[in-house]
């Protein structure tokens, strides 16, 4: 898999009938290893292992209702009251990020209410803080701090 712009960290992973499994601690099983679920595991471990977020309030992947159509986040970390603090958006490694990335996070967001956004590919990250109508630019992930 491609080197991303994280950490490295521990990772487990199994081969069946040619098809390459991660563990995803957040889902307690392996999932597929597609470049984009890199991109989640990596993030995932930086969140937990660098920026404080309790792995016990990190969702991965679950459905949510935007306007009527059944939609995945990839990821939400919670507070410490269970309320949205964070939401990202990961696209594979040669994805580019732009405008369709943004608006895909933030159409996620007006369900999910997470105080940040962010949008990642591995490689280059751009991450924010959401106050209704405004976003503000901020130089990287938020540090967890579970309540404001």
């Amino acid at each position: 898999m491609d080197a991303l712009d994280f950490p490295p960290f521990d990772y487990r992973v199994k081969k069946v009938n040619g098809k390459l499994y991660i563990f995803d601690r957040a889902r307690g099983r392996f999932v597929t290893l597609t470049p984009e679920e890199w991109v989640r595991q990596h993030l995932v471990h930086f969140l937990s292992g660098r920026l404080g977020y309790p792995e016990r309030l990190i969702a991965v992947e679950q459905e949510i209702d935007v306007n009527g159509q059944r939609c995945r986040f990839d990821v939400v970390c919670h507070d410490r009251r269970g309320a949205p603090y964070l939401i990202v958006e990961c696209k594979a490694p040669g994805v580019p990020l732009g405008v369709a990335t943004l608006e895909q996070v933030f159409r996620y967001n007006h369900s999910v209410a997470a105080r940040h956004v962010a949008i990642t590919n591995g490689r280059a990250h751009l991450c924010g803080e959401a106050d209704g109508d405004s976003f503000r630019l901020l130089p990287g992930f938020p540090l967890y701090r579970g309540e404001d």
